[in-house]
């Protein structure tokens, strides 16, 4: 195997790694026309030039929920705490917990949030397509959000 070179090349010297320190963005409401209940999404992130990778953490008190919409690549969810629910466009609720990874692949019509009387907080991840993240849609209904299986 070939020793690597002490020399870095001039795209690794020119480039640096970042650290957002926790706490030094300030927590932002979960806008209204995308949300049922209340919503804070902490710390977003996003990769630059051609890196296509965002999210954030996102925190859901009981109840509430995102509208239903898709993503062009799809999206992880990687949830932290809580009790939290999932659905997909004809398909039953999943109950989520902390330590469940939830992948919803592309385009899929969907929604997330928390369960009636426990919050719950994920950590989103989607990739961009042509600049575009998310398309929401129509919200989720009381009746939609309550239906189980």
């Amino acid at each position: 195997m070939a020793a690597m070179s002490p020399m870095a090349s001039a795209a690794e010297e020119a480039a640096s790694v970042s650290v957002t320190r926790a706490g030094s963005q300030a927590s932002v409401k979960g806008p209204a026309e995308n949300f049922t209940g209340t919503v804070r999404v902490d710390a977003p992130f996003k990769g630059t030039g051609a890196a296509r990778a965002g999210g954030a953490t996102v925190t859901f008190e009981p109840g509430a929920r995102t509208a239903w919409h898709r993503h062009p690549l799809g999206q992880t969810l990687i949830v932290t705490a809580g009790a939290g629910q999932v659905q997909h466009w004809g398909g039953a609720v999943q109950d989520i917990k902390p330590g469940d990874i939830v992948w919803i692949p592309p385009n899929v019509k969907h929604w997330h949030g928390a369960a009636p009387t426990t919050a719950m907080s994920h950590i989103a991840i989607a990739e961009a397509l042509d600049g575009k993240v998310v398309e929401w849609l129509e919200k989720v209904s009381d009746a939609q959000y309550s239906k189980r299986p």
